[in-house]
């Protein structure tokens, strides 16, 4: 799964590559999470806090027996 983030204002999605690279708070920043090979959408756009607790669900049930 590929995590992407941007800022409201701005339209062009960039790679997440964690909290430290960001110049901003999260609250100014728009996610969302793609399959593997970006061509799908798993979760459209929203904050982190819901974006990242769809990603640990799909984890979750990923590596479940």
């Amino acid at each position: 799964m590929v995590l992407q983030y941007k800022l409201k204002s701005q339209k062009r999605w960039k790679d997440y590559l964690g909290k430290s690279k960001l110049k901003y708070t999260v609250t100014r920043y728009d996610f969302r999470l793609l399959s593997e090979d970006k061509k799908k959408i798993l979760v459209k756009k929203g904050g982190y806090a819901k974006v990242m607790k769809r990603f640990r669900q799909i984890e979750f049930f990923k590596h479940r027996k």
